[in-house]
């Protein structure tokens, strides 16, 4: 199936954007303009590919295209220059699906290796990113799954340590006769969202059962530390956002040594590898310096 390039940089930009209004001006268009080619786009495949509204977000089929369209522009770009280029060309936009501990923590400091990339990250479980890979939604995910998934090459990044921690007034005021299953199950427990296991992959490990305490949901990794800090809550934190907070007091793990670490891997395309190696070398990089090494 040929689809309009024209096209495609419309849902792109739309999809980028959130609004027809912006997408126009980033492409210098008319508002009307946007609207048609997306129309001629969707009935060229035949499906709906963004659901209108404040903002404007991609179905299922939408959010593909749009990678099937970076995906192009990668290719084209690396072509451009040369089949011995160090890379893809400037402002290519790279689409990535990561998870929010790694964005808080090291994963910055990768993407500041690339200074002239454009990049468009989908904030996803690492359990549960690879999944946005396999949709085809994004060119590579930071995910726990180690074998590559079909098509795919898997890079291993490191281990990234968590610590059950919570504040001492908390402490004193739930676990003053101790960590038991009933205590733990009464104590209000700190949650990211609906995905993520973490506490109770830590509670199963440590106290060999899983227990359902009431919680917070805080779908944020600084907002996370900053409740187990005023009490909200007991929660696992990454070891990097929390080491100053140990150090001084502010919090204290629910139990000596009692981490958890969490393998971490790059997946992305295999068919893209050539011009995906200076994001996939940035990222072990920075893995590197923050990161425990792979086990």
């Amino acid at each position: 199936m040929h689809l309009d390039p024209q096209h495609l940089a419309a849902l792109s930009a739309i999809l980028r954007r959130g609004s027809f209004d912006a997408a126009a001006a980033d492409l210098g268009l008319t508002q009307s303009a946007i609207s048609q080619r997306l129309k001629a786009l969707e009935a060229r495949v035949g499906a709906q590919l963004v659901h209108r509204g404040q903002p404007s977000t991609g179905t299922a089929a939408g959010l593909r295209l749009a990678a099937h369209a970076d995906q192009i522009a990668l290719l084209e770009a690396r072509l451009a220059k040369d089949f011995t280029a160090l890379g893809p060309a400037p402002h290519t936009r790279l689409r990535l699906a990561v998870n929010a501990d790694s964005l808080a923590t090291w994963l910055p400091a990768a993407l500041a290796d690339l200074p002239d990339q454009l990049f468009d990250l989908v904030i996803d479980d690492q359990d549960a990113a690879h999944d946005r890979l396999t949709r085809g939604e994004v060119l590579g995910a930071l995910s726990t799954r180690a074998n590559p998934l079909p098509g795919c090459d898997a890079v291993p990044l490191g281990r990234l340590r968590y610590i059950a921690t919570a504040s001492p007034a908390f402490m004193a005021r739930h676990f003053a006769d101790g960590l038991t299953a009933k205590s733990l199950g009464a104590a209000p427990m700190l949650r990211f969202d609906a995905k993520d296991r973490l506490q109770e992959t830590w509670m199963t490990r440590h106290l060999g059962r899983t227990i359902a305490p009431p919680c917070h949901m805080i779908p944020s990794s600084q907002g996370f530390v900053a409740a187990a800090r005023l009490g909200l809550g007991w929660g696992l934190n990454p070891e990097p956002l929390v080491a100053d907070a140990l150090a001084s007091g502010a919090l204290v793990p629910l139990m000596t040594d009692s981490a958890l670490d969490t393998p971490l891997y790059w997946q992305s395309s295999r068919v893209l590898g050539a011009a995906l190696t200076p994001l996939t070398r940035a990222l072990r990089r920075a893995a590197r310096e923050t990161l425990y090494p792979p086990a």
